[in-house]
């Protein structure tokens, strides 16, 4: 697009504040067992505390879709990266659990736009066959969060402890929120303005990206791919590593490093794959289609595995990767609605996927404590195949519904 001020100014600011989104993401999963320790958590109040973060996340989807349409990512970014800076600062200050599941609600509401921005502006500024590249070109680089969430985090924790990790992504946040305020560009010239209008008709705008039939053919697929490594990034799979793979707090670093250079390679790959497909006329689905069944395949085997199953790391990597294609998916389904309603099909889709994630991070706990804890803290291996039987039934299950559901427009 001629006049675009490139992918410097417009994806990489916003690039940074998914950075630390996704690090927070799966920070949990690293220093779960610690919290578990430190406040005597059991698996569905340790999966509660986790689901904080995603429950303010889901709540602040759709007036971040209404603002990121009437104000732009530039404004709407910048503001809420000062309000995840003072969840931080809660987070790093907090004396209990509750305190610190205050600071992970506070959190949620700031990283709420995360994604949403960067894709409001990408269809802004780029044509529609290469809004997927240059989207998971962004997930690539914000993706690196998750991977220091990692080892890198393992390797801090002797030294700042989980308190000292919090206040360092509350000064980054500052930081980050200066970034977007004064690199990112507003709207493209020319184009269109949104009228002023009351907000109850702004909010409406949500009745017609609801009742589409294209939107609620794909909706539930692309959530629950998406869902499902929010949900084990996030927590899941660093207890199932230690309880089935049977991996000390070293090796389940470098595992859970693997599990992230899977979401971040896969988010490149397949978001530049998408755009590749769409640009020689295959469905905007098409790559989303290959990541469902991956992402099956996957859960099949992490449900037959043994404990001690060396491949492990590899099973993960796999779900990651094709689990990152959920932004492809992201992209597809925007493409049915206009441009002035972009953010707002993108914070549909979300607030439908975070709260499938608050539902299935404290689903599987629950799931969990239902067989009798190891001796050696920890839950039982058969109940995470049990959990895992459960995802993998709801995501064939929306697999089926692609092809069972009425016929639209979008994608």
């Amino acid at each position: 697009m001629s006049g675009t001020p490139g992918f410097a100014r417009i994806t990489l600011p916003l690039a940074a504040i998914n950075f630390l989104n996704q690090g927070n993401r799966a920070l949990v999963a690293t220093i779960g067992p610690l919290l578990a320790i430190e406040f005597g958590l059991s698996a569905s109040e340790l999966g509660l505390l986790a689901a904080c973060f995603f429950a303010a996340y889901a709540v602040a989807q759709l007036p971040i879709g209404v603002a990121l349409d009437l104000h732009g990512p530039r404004k709407v970014q910048s503001t809420l990266a000062l309000v995840a800076a003072i969840g931080f600062a809660v987070s790093a200050a907090a004396p209990g659990v509750w305190a610190l599941a205050v600071g992970r609600i506070i959190c949620g509401f700031g990283l709420g736009a995360g994604l949403m921005a960067m894709l409001k502006a990408n269809t802004q500024w780029y044509p529609k066959h290469r809004v997927a590249a240059v989207t998971g070109a962004g997930l690539f680089l914000a993706g690196m969060g998750g991977m220091s969430a990692t080892v890198p985090v393992q390797w801090a924790l002797p030294l700042l402890g989980w308190r000292g990790i919090f206040t360092l992504l509350a000064v980054l946040s500052v930081a980050v929120s200066l970034w977007i305020r004064f690199v990112v560009p507003d709207r493209p010239p020319g184009a269109v303005v949104p009228q002023r209008r009351s907000l109850l008709r702004e909010i409406g705008e949500f009745g017609r990206i609801f009742s589409d039939r294209g939107f609620l053919r794909f909706l539930p697929a692309v959530m629950v791919l998406s869902a499902l490594n929010f949900t084990f990034q996030g927590l899941w799979a660093g207890p199932w590593l230690r309880d089935v793979g049977g991996l000390d707090a070293g090796p389940r670093s470098v595992a859970l490093l693997i599990y992230a250079t899977g979401l971040v390679t896969g988010s490149l790959a397949t978001g530049h794959a998408a755009s590749f497909a769409q640009s020689r006329g295959f469905s905007p689905m098409f790559v989303p289609y290959l990541g469902i069944a991956g992402v099956l395949v996957a859960q099949l085997a992490l449900i037959l595995a043994p404990p001690g199953f060396w491949p492990v790391a590899g099973v993960w990597f796999l779900f990651s990767f094709c689990g990152s294609v959920g932004v492809a998916g992201y992209a597809a389904m925007g493409q049915g609605f206009p441009p002035e309603l972009q953010g707002r099909v993108a914070t549909a889709i979300n607030f439908a996927m975070l709260v499938l994630v608050f539902i299935l991070q404290t689903g599987i706990g629950a799931i969990l404590d239902l067989w009798p804890g190891l001796p050696g803290g920890g839950w039982n291996p058969a109940g995470y195949a049990a959990a895992l039987s459960v995802t993998f039934l709801l995501q064939a299950g929306t697999a089926l519904w692609i092809v069972l559901a009425p016929r639209g427009k979008t994608a």
